[in-house]
């Protein structure tokens, strides 16, 4: 058996014995543990920010930011980093050698994202099934992926721009480094906002992230398998009636 097809068979069967679930106990708990330090991260960079302002109109107030002084902010921020940053790793490994990411968010197309953001506009999308991802969410989960490791490479070039004077040069000033920056938080904190909105409209989904929801019938639905010869099929051959022998007088 090829190795793919053992690695879909562990993630299809889980170590007690039971069927697979729509999400499973490492990527629920990678899942809230990413929470916790996106929450972390984001209150403690608006305390950073607020010492330091990039926009003169935007100041965060003081409730919704986590740390009493700019100091503070900072220690909270790097403990949220780590955090984030090893979960990340975890995250994208266990995605890569499950096969969930392939399975989940491919394949995907331009006009398939427009044909579902129509839908969604005139209220006509529809999410009953758990186990397959539309295209929209698609787009949004690796999305928000891309800017999850560019937070984190101008985070880096912030934090240590002599040390990491290679990435920090990528951006060409500082202030360009702590604008990305910014504009990445934004964008994590725009798909946080449908993130949860879509989970309120869809209880079963928020659910689903907390008891695993339901179990998988179909293995292809857990992970991919190695894809299998096509097997033509074999029609039997119609019987040819025999022509009686006619008996002929001379």
């Amino acid at each position: 058996m090829c190795k793919s097809n053992v690695m879909s068979t562990a993630a299809v069967r889980s170590t007690t014995g039971q069927r697979a679930r729509v999400h499973p106990l490492p990527l629920r708990i990678m899942h809230w543990i990413n929470a916790v330090a996106i929450f972390i991260m984001i209150g403690s960079g608006w305390k950073i920010y607020n010492d330091d302002i990039l926009f003169s109109f935007l100041r965060f107030p003081d409730a919704i930011v986590i740390g009493k002084w700019a100091q503070y902010g900072l220690q909270w921020h790097f403990f949220g980093m780590w955090i984030f940053v090893l979960n990340g790793i975890a995250y994208l490994c266990y995605g890569i050698v499950s096969g969930r990411f392939w399975q989940k968010l491919f394949p995907i197309s331009p006009r398939e994202v427009f044909v579902t953001v129509g839908e969604a506009l005139r209220f006509r999308l529809r999410h009953d099934d758990l186990t397959h991802y539309n295209a929209v969410q698609k787009a949004l989960y690796l999305g928000v992926m891309a800017v999850g490791v560019l937070i984190v490479i101008s985070g880096l070039a912030l934090w240590k721009p002599v040390q990491f004077s290679e990435l920090a040069n990528l951006f060409g000033s500082f202030q360009n480094i702590r604008l990305v920056h910014f504009l990445c938080m934004t964008a994590i904190v725009a798909f946080i906002v449908v993130h949860v909105t879509l989970a309120l409209l869809v209880p079963q989904s928020l659910l689903a992230m907390l008891t695993g929801g339901p179990p998988i019938d179909n293995a292809r639905d857990a992970a991919p398998s190695a894809a299998a010869p096509i097997v033509p099929e074999i029609k039997p051959i119609p019987e040819i009636p025999t022509v009686p022998n006619i008996e002929t007088s001379h």
